[in-house]
């Protein structure tokens, strides 16, 4: 197994321990351009989560400041969770891709 395939799988699985910090590190100190990819996709897939919920806060504090429901401001946190759900296990299975290459 290649280094360059298990930095690339340690990008996706750093969701689990380091989930902004270890794609950037590797993407600015590997030069490889395989490795730099995949950090790449690792970095914006655990940012799109954090995205989505300060989004949902945003629309959800709006909606009850002008006269809304609650459930206006429960539902975007309940997508945002399965969202974020979602992209856990795309950065599973990456990882899991990327090492049995």
């Amino acid at each position: 197994m290649e280094n360059r395939h298990i930095l690339s799988a340690l990008s996706y699985f750093s969701v689990f321990f380091a989930p902004f910090l270890l794609p950037i590190v590797i993407y600015f100190v590997v030069m490889d351009r395989e490795v730099k990819h995949h950090a790449k996709w690792a970095f914006l897939s655990h940012c799109l989560p954090i995205a989505g919920f300060i989004l949902s806060w945003i629309l959800g504090l709006n909606s009850i400041f002008n006269g809304g429901h609650m459930s206006q401001f429960i539902i975007p946190l309940i997508l945002t969770g399965v969202a974020y759900l979602v992209v856990f296990i795309w950065n599973i299975v990456m990882g899991i891709k990327v090492l049995t290459r």
